[in-house]
């Protein structure tokens, strides 16, 4: 059945308040006053129109619509996701980047504990050259970029590193340099050079494009520790902190894409998983407030619960202070740690909720389990909770791993580690996967929520500081592959910035 609306019907023409006045005060300008608005008709009188018509006309206007808005708010930025958090096979997640100009691609660790990107560089020293994950290594090397340019110790992005550390000036060669120490020893220095980052990037067309921008970011020089072994080597760090030489912080300045951004890591099979500038949308999220003014995303954890009893822990065991390190999410860590004072009322609690069913023993690896089943139901449910009323629900698998099996039995091992002194709970992939995970940096909060992320998620380029008036949702779908993943963007709303005019078609 095809539908037509008749042009010669009455059309009542709604106006806002704030149109009426811009309207009035440009007659008067103008025209003088009183003066008389002539509306001129689309479509003759008396003319029936077919409705495709119409919304062919209305879809013209659309595009510039949403560019206008999409320039303001920036796009979604898509990362394709490799890796799994299990140590016993890859322990890490990373992904690519294309920089440069040609573009050249490297694969990088997604690390939200640190803030900078980093490649390794020609003629780096210690550098692997081969990796056990069956990925090329490459060398970034600026003089074959047309688009590369050094960082001076002069330069305004220069000195934005050095208030969060992460640059430093010395000797007499007048480049912005930096050297990193990590958590597990390893080590990098290098110095910083400007170049194009290419993206893929959505927008409110429904269509997939590339974009660049031009961002800063580390050559590697050296490399020590771990990240000189070649089983698990990948090009360089990929940081997604919050500090002023973060990609993040570079893109979200420039209007490039928003500032916000979310992952969802894949715990089973190959994993992969997605990973996006940009906020996902699904309604069973949580958040909680960030802690601010740190170098981390650090959060007030309040208590623990296992099956839901809550453990007796003194709160100021997970506080941020002077001498404690709070309590941390962070992708760059493979498992997950707890202050002292907490890891042994924790694993106490487990042991006790399932002595009837399991052999407890200690091996290396710390507090394990002998099971009849391959399968960890019987272990209970653990919450962490955090202030604002969010709680992260852990499953057995978000703080177990299986081992070897040991005469028929399956055997699980805490994957919790003591911090061993630190007064700090990292909380790693090992809690991370198997979730979306919210960094909305314009709000400064997280949000959760347990999630399949092999599945497709809505992702939104606004954030809960209120910035942007346009919504728009990308469909992801989680991939092992590195191969770009399709969107169909589902427009959700859109404000015009000034006027606001609604025609409605009155029929008698």
């Amino acid at each position: 059945m095809r539908a037509y609306f008749y042009a010669g019907y009455p059309v009542i023409l709604t106006v806002t308040s704030t149109a009426v006045a811009v309207l009035l005060q440009t007659a008067f300008v103008l025209c003088g006053f009183p003066t008389t608005l002539k509306l001129e008709r689309a479509f003759p009188a008396n003319h029936l129109v077919e409705l495709t018509e119409l919304k062919d006309r209305d879809s013209l206007r659309h595009p510039k619509i949403l560019q206008q808005q999409q320039s303001s708010v920036g796009s979604v930025v898509d990362f394709p996701v490799q890796g799994t958090y299990d140590p016993y096979r890859v322990g890490l997640y990373f992904t690519r980047v294309q920089l440069g100009s040609p573009p050249k691609e490297f694969y990088v660790q997604i690390d939200t504990g640190s803030d900078v990107l980093w490649v390794s560089c020609s003629s780096c020293n210690g550098c692997p050259s081969s990796s056990g994950l069956q990925i090329p290594i490459q060398f970034y090397d600026p003089s074959s970029s047309s688009t590369a340019s050094l960082i001076h110790c002069s330069d305004q992005r220069c000195s934005l590193g050095a208030e969060s550390l992460d640059s430093s000036c010395s000797g007499s060669n007048d480049q912005c340099s930096y050297k990193f120490q990590y958590g597990d020893g390893s080590g990098t220095s290098g110095f910083y050079v400007s170049d194009q980052i290419h993206l893929d990037t959505i927008v409110g067309d429904s269509t997939s494009s590339n974009a660049s921008a031009s961002i800063v970011f580390g050559c590697s020089m050296t490399q020590t520790g771990d990240l000189t072994k070649s089983d698990r080597a990948v090009d360089g760090i990929f940081g997604f902190g919050q500090q002023g030489l973060s990609v993040i912080a570079q893109l979200s300045s420039q209007g490039v894409a928003p500032d916000a951004f979310s992952h969802c890591l894949v715990g089973s099979g190959a994993g992969g998983g997605i990973l996006a500038l940009g906020q996902i949308i699904e309604p069973s999220m949580v958040y909680t407030p960030l802690i601010p003014s740190q170098p981390h995303y650090n959060l007030n954890l309040l208590s623990i619960s296992v099956n839901g009893q809550m453990l007796s822990i003194d709160p100021s065991v997970f506080a941020t202070s002077s001498n404690r390190g709070g309590t941390i999410i962070d992708s760059g860590t493979t498992l997950a740690y707890l202050a002292d004072e907490a890891y042994d009322p924790f694993v106490q609690a487990i042991t006790q909720s399932v002595s009837q069913s399991v052999r407890p023993l200690m091996s290396k690896d710390g507090q394990c389990y002998l099971v009849a089943s391959s399968t960890p139901e019987i272990f209970p449910t653990v919450s962490l909770n955090f202030a604002g009323g969010a709680s992260m629900i852990l499953r057995p698998q978000d703080y177990l791993l299986q081992q070897n099996s040991v005469g028929g039995a399956a055997l699980w091992c805490i994957g919790f580690q003591k911090s061993r002194g630190q007064g700090i709970t990292i909380l790693g992939d090992l809690v991370l996967k198997d979730k979306i995970v919210v960094y909305d940096l314009g709000g400064q909060r997280i949000g959760w929520a347990n999630y399949d992320c092999t599945s497709s998620v809505n992702v939104s380029t606004t954030s809960s500081g209120g910035r942007s008036e346009y919504v728009a949702g990308g469909q992801f779908s989680g991939s092992t592959s590195l191969q770009n993943t399709r969107y169909n963007l589902i427009l959700i709303a859109f404000v015009a910035s000034m006027l606001q005019l609604s025609a409605i078609v009155v029929f008698s």
